[in-house]
């Protein structure tokens, strides 16, 4: 297989081109090339006036490969194989069925894992399947009745389910094709496999978490909805079983491997493995907004005049400014044509992240813009005190909003200019709880609120538009990172042996995809133990 790169298209230009194109390349008559699929697509928008498309595609040709590349001499071109993924050997000698806590990305796929090799893993998820978590997802944001084990945090699919979706990830993992391709034969749109900037929305997330669920029960595995882990049994600091309540009841299972995959939101969780000894240290995390722009805007400072051509769909921005007041600002998980969401799980504390559907046709866009926060600004040395000042930070947006979970929210140019908002301009919130006009300074500590006004005015000179006086940030969101670390060693246990930290919430991974690979890495790390 050849792989060849930088292949252009014009954007109304057909994919069945590319066919010529990399034969041009390869200097054969492209009738000679019996398979070509594409490796990566991405919009090349550097020039506003020449936006268009650019390849990467994988040949198969009926033709001495290697012959084939020693006479094009292009460095467009190289020789390329096919990923293939290859399950481990199970050397792994107990009789009792490992244990995966939580049912997120993270441990979505080290089930999934511990499935195919024929473990037959338990999975508990302390929320509710799919649909009965929908409903009680739309209760919070439509009558304010939060549900604390059945909201936008926990439940079937994790965090992640109500979020874009994206599948974008700064780590370098040979587990990342892997993942991709288990969430498109689940249900996840084919674009994924080769888009620049995946994402699969949260309308379709839905059906990809379901389908891996049944996947994993087909293989033997189990997955129990509405299970809180409350304790773990040990012995001589060894894993003898966990404590898990069902409905009311309490169950103690047996078990020698648990795979903690609890997400960044399961607090009493981390409280209980602190009590139990696990060696927990303080993590940097960061707090900041959201903040709404008209998604045109947005469009037609990324894409000039081809903005709103049908091919590109709704633009989006990453952005970041480094060294303002010590420390760096940076725009994260921006959701285009997409929602700002209320996603508390604790109840007097008020919450934001945002999501898109796959088609991502809303009004607005919108992205988190975060500041990070060191443990030398956290309240003590506690390993848990980052935890108990987001907690802190959330507490006071709920008083601000007005204690029925409405958002504190204050136009840009207010924030700029340090007043309080009085009226929205001509960009509407979309928070589904709705919103109160106020200061922000009121719930966003100081040093992250004057890091932020010099980040917008910064971001304006890179993305016209970005300080949009009428544009809208509702605060806080907190929960971008896990603000601990679980510690574990180069077998990913923990010092409570048997154990093993995954994932977000355990400090580990950033991301839809970063968390799967590390749930990936852990069950390896099970399969590999053959104590």
């Amino acid at each position: 297989m050849i792989r060849v790169s930088e292949l252009r298209l014009e954007l109304d230009e057909d994919e069945s081109l590319l066919r010529k194109k990399a034969g041009k390349v390869l200097r054969t008559d492209p009738k000679y090339i019996e398979k070509l699929t594409i490796f990566k697509k991405s919009v090349d928008a550097r020039k506003k006036d020449d936006v268009h498309f650019s390849y990467t595609v994988d040949v198969t040709l009926g033709l001495d490969e290697t012959q084939v590349l020693r006479r094009c001499r292009s460095p467009k071109a190289k020789a390329a194989e096919e990923y293939k993924y290859t399950l481990p050997v199970n050397r792994r000698q107990s009789a009792f069925r490992p244990v995966v806590v939580g049912f997120g990305p993270a441990g979505m796929f080290a089930g999934l894992i511990l499935a195919e090799a024929g473990l037959r893993p338990i999975v508990l998820e302390r929320g509710k399947d799919i649909q009965r978590r929908q409903q009680d997802v739309n209760a919070f944001w439509q009558q304010h009745i939060l549900n604390e084990e059945s909201n936008v945090q926990f439940g079937e699919g994790g965090a992640g389910t109500f979020s874009d979706g994206k599948l974008t990830t700064g780590i370098k993992s040979p587990f990342i094709r892997q993942v991709l391709q288990e969430l498109y034969e689940a249900g996840a749109p084919e674009e994924i496999l080769y888009a620049a900037k995946p994402h699969i929305g949260t309308d379709r997330l839905a059906v990809v978490v379901q389908n891996i669920r049944k996947k994993i029960e087909r293989l033997g595995g189990e997955v129990r909805l509405e299970c809180r882990l409350e304790n773990l049994i040990l012995a001589n600091g060894f894993i003898h079983g966990v404590t898990y309540s069902h409905l009311g009841q309490t169950v103690d299972m047996e078990t020698d491997a648990v795979i903690l995959a609890i997400g960044h939101s399961a607090r009493d969780t981390v409280e209980m493995l602190y009590k139990n000894g696990a060696q927990i240290i303080q993590k940097p995390f960061s707090v900041g907004a959201r903040i709404e722009h008209p998604q045109k805007l947005i469009d037609k400072a990324q894409y000039g005049a081809f903005a709103g051509h049908p091919k590109l769909g709704a633009a989006d921005y990453k952005l970041s400014c480094h060294g303002l007041h010590q420390r760096g600002a940076y725009t994260f998980c921006m959701c285009p044509g997409g929602t700002v969401v209320a996603a508390a799980s604790e109840k007097g504390s008020v919450i934001v992240n945002g999501m898109s559907t796959l088609a991502r046709d809303g009004e607005n866009a919108n992205s988190a813009l975060l500041v990070g926060i060191d443990p030398v600004d956290f309240p003590s040395e506690h390993p848990l005190a980052g935890m108990y000042y987001q907690r802190e930070i959330e507490q006071n947006a709920f008083a601000l909003g007005g204690g029925d979970y409405r958002a504190p929210a204050q136009l840009v140019g207010d924030f700029l200019a340090d007043l309080e908002s009085r009226a929205l301009g001509n960009v509407q919130p979309t928070c589904p709880t709705g919103v109160t006009l106020t200061n922000l300074r009121y719930c966003l500590p100081d040093k992250v609120r004057t890091t932020m006004q010099a980040a917008i005015t910064e971001m304006d000179k890179r993305l016209h538009g970005f300080a949009l006086p009428d544009a809208v940030l509702t605060a806080p969101e907190t929960r971008s990172s896990s603000s601990v670390r679980i510690l574990r060693d180069e077998f990913c246990q923990c010092n409570l042996r048997g154990v093993y930290p995954c994932g977000e919430g355990a400090g580990y991974a950033g991301g839809i995809v970063s968390a799967a690979v590390d749930g990936i890495k852990c069950a390896h790390a099970v399969l590999a133990d053959a104590h």
